[in-house]
């Protein structure tokens, strides 16, 4: 589990870089590539507590249950994958949403924090 974990702290690592240079150019690609990071993150940080889901929606359950409702993370993290979603989900299947260079911004930051917040708990695997 451990291996995996770290790949997938890797993976969404290296994600986060595309989705800084792709907010300028891309906002939409930005904003997928920002979400994904932060899921591969939270993967990691799940698998090397013995867990993992197989959908999205379970994922984020867990995160808002396990990590915010407990106290171990601020109410601030659940809303940045709060927002993070709604901005995938405007991204890649909204056909009147038009996501913004500020969106995309905002999506790259805020996967930064959930991929700070579980930096802590997964360093050295990788």
């Amino acid at each position: 589990m451990k291996e995996f974990a770290g790949s997938q702290s890797q993976r969404a690592r290296r994600i986060i870089q595309t989705a800084s240079m792709l907010i300028e150019s891309d906002p939409e690609s930005a904003v997928s590539r920002a979400y994904y990071a932060a899921f591969h993150a939270l993967t990691a940080l799940f698998a090397v507590r013995g867990q993992s889901f197989k959908k999205h929606a379970a994922l984020r359950a867990a995160l808002h249950k396990e990590l915010v409702k407990s106290g171990e993370w601020p109410i601030e993290r659940g809303k940045d994958y709060d927002l993070l979603t709604e901005l995938r989900e405007a991204s890649d299947y909204g056909e009147m949403a038009r996501i913004t260079e500020q969106d995309a911004r905002r999506a790259v930051e805020a996967a930064q924090r959930i991929i700070a917040a579980c930096q802590e708990e997964l360093s050295g695997l990788d």
